[in-house]
């Protein structure tokens, strides 16, 4: 029976026949692995996300945590969730198996935790963030950090968190107020409160594990001042053993429209509430050198947002199997040439509108699937290609297209999500069916780990920018070695390339016009159009190299192209989709920009 959560044969294509991960295992990371171990941990994630996370998405949601003033209440089917993911060591499957990991290639991880977040993107927020955490102390913490505070999230006995964002202060990290003051025995004292921390108190692991930033007196001003502390919800001895309670209380719980299973909170650090040495502050450690906690929190949150735009694909992806599998269920309607009342209904997939939402649908969601787990071949590379200058390079192209993966299936996944919910008609918006909730849980990724605006400020701020604009000139080569490959297949897969390398070249001249006047306030003020157009013509690149994929495998003929036989069809189909009706937008798009409009500029407070 097919899943409603995710496609599998769609994920082995990407993952075998376009990607090719089992060539990793020529690298000696993951050469104890093969196509076997990677099939068969996918089947895993399948199987935990179906019968563990999905069956109490509904409930989670309908039943939000609540606080009764001493302990967070959630359902108990969260717990029961996480300690089985913890028991199978998914949780760790791209770590190194020194700490306890099963050392997998990042892609695979990312299929695999694709599953969970398709199934419960709420309990599946716990453990994501408690990987981040992790990966962060891998990088920049101590040995004794990594064996207190690694370890045991390793093992799901502890999980973690980012505090980053304050009541006062938002995303502008300068202004946060929160001190460190450093202690005799080499230890801090934070005093503080953070706002919005997602996991930021439950009773769902033996410890809560909070990476804090704060600023310690005397320090530089601004973002340069910032520094990067450990604080544990419970002090934890030489021994390992848990001791006092932390002096960390959570004041209370945010309430939101979607993520409803995942705690959200305000947490006040060194306010007294609980004095594990007899007076206020929360005992807090180091990580790495003072005032580089900014530089080492992005550790955490680029894999973050990467991580989140793979929640959106999912989120849209669940949502378009439910309105795919409705849509053929559901009859209603007779086709236009022929309406006998006499003749039964047909499904609704028979109404032409109705199959352009779900083509739509189709077409954002696998695109932006394959622009992560593209992303996760791009970290493999970065760890593990044999020469320094080809780790250099995956590292520049993945900081390009970070913030496009964040923000471009946050965007257009919600807009699937959005047609799932019109292809169910009346019904999609009621709570009998799944897909409102799943506009609702998306509806939060174009905000969190950097608002939609945010990372268009990063893209073209930033990142094209960068090294003399050595980022946008990797990407437009990277497109342009995809589009000189179309161009020399016969038929359709040239026609499309030459469109997509019109699209680059459009791109790269735009990008030139906005900054050549010099005018840095005239360049950002249209940031997020540019955002969306640079990213469809990244989603077009992913299209066009799925297709080439396509004709690769349909080529080689045997029984596996037969099998895969409408999965090719419907991606041949996807990929014309994308092309006709989303890559034109960006014409337009591109025009604007290039006029330097100042309409959003000249706009004043008293005219709106």
């Amino acid at each position: 029976m097919s899943s409603t959560l995710l496609c599998r044969r769609d994920l082995r294509f990407l993952l075998h026949d376009w990607l090719d991960v089992t060539r990793l295992t020529e690298r000696p990371r993951y050469a104890e692995h093969s196509r076997e171990t990677f099939d068969a941990v996918l089947e895993l994630a399948e199987r935990v996300a179906t019968e563990h996370f999905a069956p109490h998405n509904r409930a989670a949601d309908l039943a939000e945590p609540t606080f009764d003033g001493r302990r967070v209440q959630l359902i108990p089917e969260v717990k029961a969730a996480l300690d089985v993911f913890a028991e199978t060591g998914l949780l760790a499957s791209s770590l190194d198996e020194s700490v306890g990991g099963m050392q997998l290639p990042h892609t695979v991880a990312a299929a695999c935790f694709a599953w969970l977040q398709a199934a419960n993107v709420g309990t599946s927020a716990y453990p994501f963030l408690t990987l981040g955490n992790a990966n962060l102390l891998l990088a920049h913490g101590s040995a004794e950090q990594i064996d207190t505070w690694v370890r045991p999230m390793v093992q799901g006995r502890f999980f973690g968190t980012m505090c980053l964002s304050e009541p006062q202060a938002g995303s502008s990290l300068a202004d946060i107020t929160t001190r460190a003051e450093l202690q005799d025995d080499g230890t801090y004292r934070l005093y503080g409160s953070k706002m919005w921390i997602s996991g930021g108190d439950h009773e769902l692991a033996e410890n809560i594990v909070h990476l804090v930033l704060a600023k310690i007196p005397g320090g530089p001003p601004g973002v340069k001042g910032i520094s990067l502390f450990v604080v544990p919800k419970v002090l934890v001895g030489p021994d390992g053993a848990l001791g006092a309670r932390n002096d960390v209380a959570l004041v209370g719980l945010n309430h939101k429209m979607g993520y409803r299973g995942t705690t959200n909170t305000l947490l006040s650090f060194g306010d007294g509430a609980h004095r594990p040495h007899g007076r206020p502050g929360a005992v807090g450690h180091l990580v790495g050198e003072p005032h580089q906690g900014l530089a080492q929190m992005f550790h955490m949150m680029n894999e973050a947002r990467i991580g989140v735009g793979a929640g959106a694909a999912a989120l849209g992806y669940t949502g378009y199997l439910k309105s795919l599998e409705y849509a053929r269920q559901r009859p209603q309607g007779r086709p236009l040439a022929g309406k006998d009342p006499g003749v039964p209904q047909m499904p609704i997939i028979g109404h032409p509108d109705v199959r352009r939402m779900l083509l739509a649908q189709k077409s954002y969601v696998e695109g932006a699937l394959a622009l992560v787990l593209y992303c996760g071949r791009l970290l493999d590379e970065q760890k593990t290609a044999p020469r320094p200058a080809e780790r250099d390079r995956a590292r520049l192209l993945l900081d390009v297209l970070t913030p496009i993966t964040k923000s471009w299936p946050a965007q257009w996944c919600l807009a699937a999500n959005d047609l799932a919910i019109q292809v169910h008609g009346g019904a999609g918006y009621t709570r009998d069916h799944d897909v409102e909730q799943h506009w609702r849980d998306n509806r939060l990724n174009p905000i969190h780990e950097g608002t939609h605006g945010i990372q268009a400020l990063d893209l073209l701020g930033r990142k094209v920018t960068m090294a003399d604009g050595a980022g946008l000139a990797l990407l437009v080569e990277t497109i342009g070695a995809t589009v000189r490959r179309a161009g020399t297949v016969a038929g359709e897969a040239a026609q499309l390339a030459g469109q997509l390398g019109a699209a680059v070249d459009r791109a790269t001249a735009v990008t030139r016009r906005l900054w050549a006047g010099g005018d840095p306030e005239v360049a950002l003020a249209n940031a997020s159009l540019y955002l969306e157009a640079v990213g469809h013509v990244v989603i077009a690149w992913m299209w066009l190299e799925q297709l080439l994929a396509v004709e690769a495998a349909a080529g080689a003929g045997g029984d596996a192209a037969a099998a895969d036989a409408d999965l090719h069809a419907g991606k041949r189909q996807a990929a014309r989709y994308f092309f006709r009706y989303e890559l034109p937008r960006t014409g337009p798009q591109f025009d604007l920009l290039a006029s330097l409009d100042r309409t959003t500029l000249e706009m004043r407070d008293d005219w709106f």
